[in-house]
């Protein structure tokens, strides 16, 4: 901030004389500001790459000379209390700044870094705790983490020396694995822990060893048969403790794996999540949602000459696909639609290189095994029948991708979708992206153009209508069965059937979503999060533009810019909150009445 803005600034704020002609023409300098950073985005950028630093520096670093940041190998004691350090003096540093002199844009920063910085000495501390009781089955450690603690400064090793701690290491393992094969069962969290501690050893080890190896005569004579004997026990010990977690085995007949995490878990996570609702009444907005969008099924479907029987009207619906090979063009249709009635009612300024430039991709096979529909960002990836598929699923790819189901995606995907996302947060307040990850922002926007477009008419015929509103309903329903397989009321097989049956899925394309859900490393509140963060975005919108104090075009600008914010910092953002240091979720953004 150059003086003369900061003058400026301290003027607002203390009511200093000047000008009123200067303080437009500077107001304005700072809105632009503001556009880019804030008073605490510099503190919010540092801490994200000391963060890095530290992961750089203390974590396992590869022969390349790179370490492998945001990999699953754990901390090691000494990273996790050097973490547990820069956090404090975090803390600290936000502690100094006068809180109640920033801009809303400061304030939502500061809240935001501060319960980051606070959730991650919450992580590390359980951590430590954990680490303490599996510490017993991994005798053996403290003996890699010196040898990779040493090879961070390039330390001479004595090779004969370092040999044989690996095979003092070695001996200590075989003990460990024996008394770990006699046990019935290891909890399930503590097993799934112990196996990332396994894995960060053993990339530790790896680590050190090509530091070495090669370079140093006396080390590559003495310790590559060690080094291969330990490596090998430290694969088969992973093994074990894998087979004694006791976690829970769906024996449901679905194939899916996952892990539940009870309801105590999902309130704490929505929590942090700034959503001021429980698992439980998140499910009763569903149901109430789902209501909703059979009742306008049945008018689209009555319309079509189906009378009640919606899911007859949607097997039509389904039948329309386009023959082999025409699906691109469909999306272009699409995506010209969408883009065409986004400017005939003065939505949105669009970007027009945003528009320009998306790309588009064919999904692989594989891919739709666990993901059956389109996907998108830089891109959007097409989900249709390759050669390689069976008959049957060829026939259900195409019916799940026809060109109504397709209506409510493609937008979805590319402008205003996600690719508008990419393109806008790519350049503005860029540091929120990576800062205040959340999918109630990445997927709470392009759902929120899914309701917009549909009350404003986009879908014109009933079909178009039953199309955009099969993924209204499955909106809902992954709040329904994610939070009931999380609470350990549905297994997965109970999903896919729910989707089918109640939803209108084909079957295999249900697993699919079913499959991605609880094991494609998802967080457990991403799916919930689509319907829930477009409901909140919704909600701001008819606070904001349906009383009208913002326009459309200013509403949806304003939102873009912000980049990724938890949707109840939006709010407080657009409307001016006067927030607190130690801010709690509160927003009651939807009306059960």
């Amino acid at each position: 901030m150059t003086c003369k803005l900061r003058n400026t600034f301290a003027a607002l704020c203390y009511g200093i004389f000047i000008p009123a002609f200067a303080v437009a023409q500077q107001t304005t300098q700072l809105t632009s500001l503001y556009e880019q950073a804030s008073e605490v985005s510099g503190l919010v950028v540092q801490y994200g790459q000391d963060t890095r630093a530290i992961a750089y520096f203390y974590g396992p670093m590869s022969s390349g000379g790179y370490s492998r940041w945001g990999s699953s190998s754990a901390n090691s004691p000494e990273q996790r209390e050097r973490m547990l350090k820069l956090d404090n003096e975090y803390l600290d540093k936000l502690n100094r700044l006068d809180f109640d002199g920033m801009s809303i844009h400061g304030q939502v920063d500061y809240v935001l870094l501060k319960r980051k910085i606070e959730a991650s000495l919450k992580d590390l501390e359980e951590e430590a705790v954990q680490y303490r009781r599996v510490e017993q089955y991994i005798p053996f450690s403290e003996t890699i983490y010196d040898v990779e603690a040493k090879r961070r400064r390039g330390t001479s090793v004595d090779g004969a020396a370092f040999a044989q701690q690996l095979d003092d290491a070695l001996a200590a393992l075989e003990v460990a694995r024996d008394a770990v094969e006699k046990l019935d069962k290891i909890d399930q969290n503590d097993a799934t822990f112990l196996a990332g501690v396994l894995e960060g050893l053993k990339s530790r080890l790896k680590s050190a060893y090509d530091f070495y190896n090669g370079y140093d005569p006396l080390f590559t004579w003495w310790v590559p048969e060690p080094y291969k004997a330990l490596d090998e026990a430290l694969d088969s010990y992973l093994k074990v403790i894998r087979s004694k977690s006791d976690a829970k085995v769906f024996d449901d007949g679905s194939n899916i794996a996952g892990q539940p995490i009870g309801r105590e878990e999902l309130n704490r996570q929505l929590q942090e999540e700034l959503i001021a609702y429980t698992a439980d009444e998140l499910l009763e907005l569903a149901d109430k949602e789902f209501a909703w969008c059979e009742a306008e099924l049945l008018k689209a479907s009555r319309e079509m000459g189906f009378g009640d029987d919606w899911k007859a009207a949607q097997e039509k619906v389904k039948n329309s696909y386009v023959a082999p090979g025409k699906q691109p063009e469909l999306i272009i249709k699409l995506n010209d639609d969408a883009m065409q009635f986004i400017k005939q009612h003065e939505l949105m300024d669009l970007p027009p290189l945003a528009e320009e430039t998306w790309g588009m991709i064919m999904m692989t096979p594989e891919r739709q095994l666990v993901n059956p529909f389109f996907t998108g960002g830089r891109e959007i990836s097409v989900s249709y029948p390759t050669n390689t598929m069976s008959h049957d699923q060829k026939l259900m790819s195409m019916r799940g991708n026809n060109p109504y189901f397709s209506r409510g995606t493609v937008q979805h995907e590319l402008v205003p979708g996600h690719h508008l996302q990419y393109f806008m947060n790519s350049r503005y307040k860029t540091y929120r992206r990576e800062a205040f990850n959340t999918p109630f922002w990445t997927e709470g926007w392009t759902l929120y153009w899914e309701l917009l477009l549909y009350n404003k008419g986009f879908a014109k015929t009933p079909e178009e209508r039953i199309g955009m509103l099969f993924w209204r309903m499955h909106r809902c329903a992954r709040i329904t069965f994610s939070i009931k397989y999380h609470l350990g009321e549905w297994t997965p097989q109970q999903c896919i059937d729910y989707l089918v049956n109640r939803v209108g899925h084909e079957p295999a394309n249900a697993h699919g979503e079913v499959k991605r859900s609880f094991e494609a490393n998802y967080s457990p509140l991403y799916q919930l999060a689509y319907l829930v963060g477009g409901l909140q975005l919704y909600s701001i919108k008819k606070e904001l533009v349906d009383s009208g104090k913002m326009t459309f075009k200013a509403f949806h600008e304003a939102v873009i810019k912000e980049n990724y914010l938890p949707m109840e910092m939006v709010h407080a953002t657009l409307t001016n909150q006067k927030l607190k240091r130690d801010y709690e979720p509160n927003w009651k953004f939807y009306d059960f009445n």
